[in-house]
């Protein structure tokens, strides 16, 4: 069955990847005889767009699937470790202090507030600490780098640092280059394997943490892969495409019933069917006709995944009645 699962992932992707490189507001005709011209755009501006919302959107989902298979929780999000959280307030520093007009000092603090926040975690959760405790600490991770950020936009040194953080902070694709996918790519690819490398000890933690140490899971070593894979995954995407959110929650949910429902299983098509949604959400986002711009992908998908977020409420709350 996953085999099916992942052909038809693949063959919607090689869809999907062409139709992102002609789509824009001003769309590309393949067959036009200026097409020579337009080369250049799809080449230095399209492309690589397309490369970093299949990167960013595979590693999104990877972590999402891991995630919801570690905390045995089906509404996990990557954010909810906090170092999405810690690598935006690493973002936002650079802005706050000036240095993301630096060439690679934005996607540098935010890969470092990434890396803060990681050890925070590690640091709170202990040795002995369980799974409650480690959720409680990346809500608590989580809780202090929003209330950083928020003290470093009040105190904004100037109208137009604070319009920069905003900015960013909403998520997009948009002007990106293959610089950012150059700095994403190899850390998503990094924390993707590494997840992989979790994927047994993943479908022990189903039966309980009791039951995946009695089978033999290190679960201090289980913890070090979850904290790596998802701070490489989730810290990467946020260095150059700032915050977005919902990927991780929705994908593995919609490709979940597809599969044997095994966390170890879900990873790959999870992976393949984040590319896809970031790819034609960005798609979206590019072809929406807006007086100010392009809308930003990460008040996209934030549109998307909260009428999904609810639906899941909701039916949690039915099954449970």
């Amino acid at each position: 069955m996953n085999i099916r699962v992942i052909l038809a992932l693949l063959a919607a992707l090689l869809l999907a990847v062409p139709l992102s490189l002609l789509a824009g507001r001003v769309w590309i005709d393949p067959l036009a005889p200026q097409l020579q011209t337009a080369s250049v755009i799809l080449v230095e501006l399209r492309l690589p767009r397309a490369v970093l919302a299949l990167v960013l959107g595979g590693g999104l989902g990877t972590a999402g699937a891991a995630m919801q298979g570690y905390l045995r929780n089906p509404l996990a999000d990557p954010g909810l470790f906090g170092i999405a959280p810690g690598a935006a307030l690493g973002a936002v520093l650079s802005f706050w202090t000036g240095y993301a007009a630096a060439p690679y000092m934005l996607p540098l603090f935010a890969l470092a507030g990434a890396g803060g926040a990681m050890a925070l975690l590690a640091l709170i959760a202990g040795r002995g600490g369980g799974v409650a405790l480690f959720t409680l600490a990346g809500l608590m991770v989580s809780s202090l780098a929003g209330a950083l950020m928020s003290l470093a936009i009040s105190l904004s040194p100037s109208p137009f640092a604070m319009s920069e953080i905003v900015t960013w902070m909403m998520g997009s694709l948009a002007d990106r280059s293959w610089h950012e996918v150059w700095i994403a790519a190899p850390l998503t690819v990094l924390g993707a394997m590494v997840l992989g490398i979790a994927g047994r000890d993943l479908d022990a933690m189903t039966l309980g943490e009791v039951a995946a140490h009695s089978l033999g899971v290190d679960l201090l070593r289980l913890r070090a892969l979850m904290i790596a894979g998802v701070g490489l995954t989730v810290g990467a995407g946020v260095a150059v495409a700032g915050i977005i959110g919902f990927v991780g929650l929705m994908v593995p949910h919609l490709v979940r019933p597809l599969t044997d429902r095994r966390p170890s299983s879900l990873l790959l098509p999870s992976a393949l069917a984040g590319a896809l949604l970031m790819l034609l959400a960005d798609c979206l986002c590019r072809i929406l006709p807006l007086a100010g711009g392009e809308l930003r992908l990460g008040i996209a998908l934030s549109l998307l995944g909260t009428p999904f977020f609810l639906r899941l409420l909701l039916r949690m709350r039915k099954e449970l009645a």
